[in-house]
């Protein structure tokens, strides 16, 4: 749908008059969000109107080149235009992307642009044009007779499908891989007008059917004149209009320099009055279908020659050998050759797009490397006119851990100069070599719904938590402990933190958590051999924790593996002399859960991980954390009880177990098989009542987990042990509490609610950030039952740089830190580093967020 392009002049020589220009359409998307965005009109308002347009959508900004004589002025003219439109776009936090389309896309967010003819158009067409999310790059080729343009048009037609193949970059559509390389076209073919004009012999026959068209009411203008290929309706060109937009500068100079050669040779075949091919309509239809269907990746239709479908390469070889003599007419054979090399060797834009996805599974992945691309034609060039490193330099956000006020923090300023040489370009292979690293050894982790298993999200940029902190949070974090396992000990005993008034009964007793099962160690013992606790900083640089985890918290074996990865991907980074390794983890855990064995294990405790096996989320974690402390991992198929006793059943041979790591939830535990093929759970009952094994964490251990006991912690830990805490909370509100509920209930769009047994961001409403519907079913539910409901003040998390794809970027960042507990606890040398998506506060993996390598300091 293009406005303004620029005539060619008519008054020059008649092989210079095969001018060229292109008409590219760019989708606006959010750099935060990588969500298509109606913002257009902020980018056009900054624009030249000659260069720029609007479109049918306001997520669309369109430019149109200088009339140009050779391939290298037409690339100079896109390159220039999308220099402009990308530097206006990014001052205001969008990215530009020339595709085909775009996989992340709010429908109901994305406005017809308020034209009078645009409303005409959304009025007739309906949800063609609501669904009209898709941009094309249209090549014009000067051929200033109305007829020849005609008959060029029709020549050329049978070898469009190649030209499609060629451009294909648009295999998503609303959030979901089409199965295509192309279902831009497929939109596109929605048209009543699109497709090929049928015969025509002259622009009177041309111009005849298009009033027809309009006189049927199916049209309203000669623009809407949708043909593959047609003659212009504003300018005296020849116009392609089939080909996707393409985010590779390139490409659209090899399109370009092909149409130009098929309009050459079909001027030159009309002029000699050569028979036209005998159209064939249904096997054109296929020939696109099938273009759109493959990209360069599957066959092609290689018409008119034959109907047989050939490899994609094939095709378009045997195309550039037919136009050698036209390319060299034109002086364009050795550039054109070249790129068509080129554009073979690299696959189609669509493949690259899905190789981005299968990286780590996210959509966000592909819009980053579609922004990237398409900015690409348009860096500065350095030496030898290589295209220079984009900037990698520091930002302005408030809180932020590494650049605070938008200087360079110390701890930082010698990471940043090396993430700065590398430039955009080179941390972007840096992200190939990691993807690699993590494919070779099993770095995944799953998400439930989904068959495939992801790259476990890991961003580059390390953070560093200095040697003070780390000191206060080590103290803090082994008092927290402590206290929530004497918690625990005396929940599942006399409950004299109920009697002495410390916990109502109430909390403790509404727990979903609350398991009889907790009540089978007969003796005081560890409970929580293993706890994960969650800490945030403030933009003030305060911590506090966010919440505890003492039935099965995972992550120490993701927090070692992203050390192992950044020396491997980015060993120029300088290491701090006070950094503290992470190899000494799984000796201290190993150590805790032996410490853990109960009377009958004698002097050797023989010591297994328990694990669901590949289809667990975290299998990666359970395999390494058992081979790095030399036992075994077991499922329960493995395992069964004799005489009161645990054994492990392996190649005919059975092994005693006196304690178990358990990696698995209870309620799978109890109903998984033995190894006699019954449900382990009654069996082991009796075991751990015999105390003959310990289960490291223990059953029942989710009451200590509850949002609820959240609030009192800092009691507990007075009650306990006689201390005031060291680390602080965040000021929490029981909804079952009648004044507490109804000031939540007066707060609920400032607070963030959480379901007392949520976990793993399950649930949570983010109050500021929520919209008036969710905050309404929230009000109702917390009514209908307000024990199983806390809130809490909305904490500002403190922000942390991520390579974004194209540049530094700030994101909301936490910090998982581990405490290992047997004679005495310790803080583990590793912890995690979460990050959220952007613009998003909840880290966790399974709900869109990554991780960091995180540099302890001693």
């Amino acid at each position: 749908m293009t406005e303004s392009l620029q005539a060619s002049d008519p008054r020059v020589p008649e092989r210079a008059a095969l001018t060229l220009g292109v008409e590219e359409e760019l989708h606006v998307v959010d750099l935060g969000t990588r969500e298509l965005v109606p913002r257009a009109p902020e980018i056009l308002d900054r624009l030249d109107e000659a260069h720029f347009s609007a479109e049918l959508h306001r997520s669309v900004v369109e430019t149109n080149t200088p009339v140009s004589a050779t391939l290298d002025d037409l690339r100079a003219g896109i390159v220039a235009r999308r220099r402009a439109a990308i530097g206006v776009a990014e001052s205001l936090g969008l990215g530009l992307v020339a595709a085909g389309t775009v996989p992340l896309v709010d429908l109901d967010a994305l406005p017809v642009t308020p034209t009078s003819r645009y409303q005409r158009m959304l009025h007739e067409y309906q949800m063609l044009v609501r669904e009209q999310l898709i941009c094309g790059a249209q090549v014009h080729v000067g051929v200033p007779d109305a007829d020849e343009a005609v008959a060029v048009a029709q020549r050329v037609t049978p070898v469009l499908p190649l030209l499609l193949g060629l451009s294909a970059s648009s295999p998503y559509w609303m959030g979901e891989d089409s199965g295509y390389a192309s279902v831009r076209s497929l939109v596109w073919m929605r048209w009543p007008t699109a497709g090929d004009s049928g015969r025509l012999h002259s622009a009177e026959e041309h111009e005849a059917l298009v009033s027809d068209l309009i006189a049927s009411g199916t049209i309203s203008d000669p623009k809407m004149v949708y043909f593959d290929v047609r003659p212009s309706a504003h300018v005296p060109t020849v116009e392609l209009r089939v080909t996707d937009a393409s985010p590779d500068v390139e490409t659209v100079v090899l399109l370009a320099g092909l149409f130009r050669a098929l309009v050459l040779r079909a001027r030159a075949e009309h002029r000699a009055g050569l028979p036209m091919p005998e159209p064939r309509p249904p096997l054109h239809r296929a020939a696109m279908w099938r273009a759109a269907r493959s990209g360069l990746e599957g066959d092609l239709l290689d018409l008119p020659r034959s109907p047989v479908p050939v490899p994609a390469a094939v095709a378009v070889e045997r195309l550039i050998g037919e136009l050698r003599p036209q390319l060299e007419e034109l002086g364009d054979w050795d550039q054109v050759f070249d790129l068509t090399l080129r554009a073979l060797s690299r696959g189609s834009s669509a493949a690259r797009q899905r190789r981005a996805l299968a990286r780590r599974g996210r959509l966000s992945d592909v819009v980053d490397a579609l922004v990237a691309e398409t900015r690409g034609g348009v860096t500065e060039t350095g030496p030898a006119g290589a295209p220079a490193p984009a900037l990698i330099e520091a930002y302005v956000a408030d809180g932020d851990e590494a650049f605070p006020g938008g200087r360079v923090s110390g701890a930082y300023a010698g990471i940043l100069p090396v993430l700065t040489s590398l430039g955009a370009t080179g941390l972007r292979q840096r992200e190939d070599h990691r993807d690699d690293e993590q494919r070779a050894r099993g770095i995944t982790f799953s998400v439930a719904g989904e068959a495939a298993t992801r790259l476990f999200p890991f961003d580059l940029v390390p953070r560093i938590v200095p040697a003070g902190d780390w000191r206060h949070l080590t103290e803090g974090l082994v008092q927290r402990v402590r206290a929530l396992d004497a918690f625990l000990n005396d929940v599942y005993g006399d409950r004299q933190v109920v009697a002495d008034g410390i916990v109502p009964g109430w909390v403790i007793d509404g727990s979903p958590e609350l398991r009889a099962s907790g009540a089978l160690i007969s003796r005081p013992a560890v409970r929580a051999q293993v706890a994960g606790v969650d800490l945030v900083r403030d933009g003030a640089g305060k911590w506090c924790v966010l919440e505890d985890n003492l039935r099965v918290p995972s992550g120490i074996a993701y927090a070692m593996q992203n050390r192992r990865l950044t020396w491997s991907v980015l060993p120029e980074l300088p290491r701090p002399a006070a950094l503290i390794s992470v190899e000494e983890t799984p000796r201290l855990l190993k150590r805790a859960l032996l410490e853990a064995a109960g009377p009958a294990a004698g002097d050797d405790p023989a010591l297994v991980v328990l694990s669901q096996g590949p289809d667990d989320s975290a299998w990666f974690e359970h395999r390494m954390l058992a081979e790095a402390m030399g036992v075994p991992v077991v499922r329960s198929t493995e395992l069964f009880v004799d005489e009161g006793r645990v054994w492990r059943l392996r190649d005919g041979h059975r092994r005693p177990v006196d304690v178990i790591y358990l990696r698995m939830g209870e309620d799978s535990l109890v109903h998984s098989p033995g190894a006699d093929g019954m449900p382990l759970g009654p069996s082991l009952v009796s075991a751990l009542h015999a105390d003959t094994v310990v289960l490291a964490n223990a059953l029942g251990n989710g009451v200590a987990d509850d949002k609820a006991v959240y609030a009192f912690v800092p009691r507990l830990i007075e009650y306990y042990l006689g201390q005031k805490p060291l680390l602080a909370d965040v000021p929490t509100y029981l909804c079952g509490i009648p004044e507490q509920r109804a000031e939540v209930l007066s707060r609920l769009g400032e607070l963030v609610c959480k379901p007392v047994d949520g976990y793993g961001g399950d649930r949570i409403v983010i109050g500021p950030h929520a919209s008036p519907a969710d905050l309404e079913a929230l009000r109702r539910q917390i009514r209908a039952a307000p024990h199983r409901w806390v809130a809490q003040e909305l904490v500002e998390l403190s922000t942390h740089p991520v390579f974004d794809g194209h540049r530094l970027a700030p994101r909301h960042v936490d910090l998982r830190a581990f405490v290992f507990t047997g004679k005495e606890s310790v803080v583990a040398p590793a912890a995690l580093t979460r990050v959220a998506p952007a613009g998003s506060m909840i880290v966790n993996s399974s709900r869109g967020g990554g991780s960091k390598d995180t540099w302890l300091l001693g």
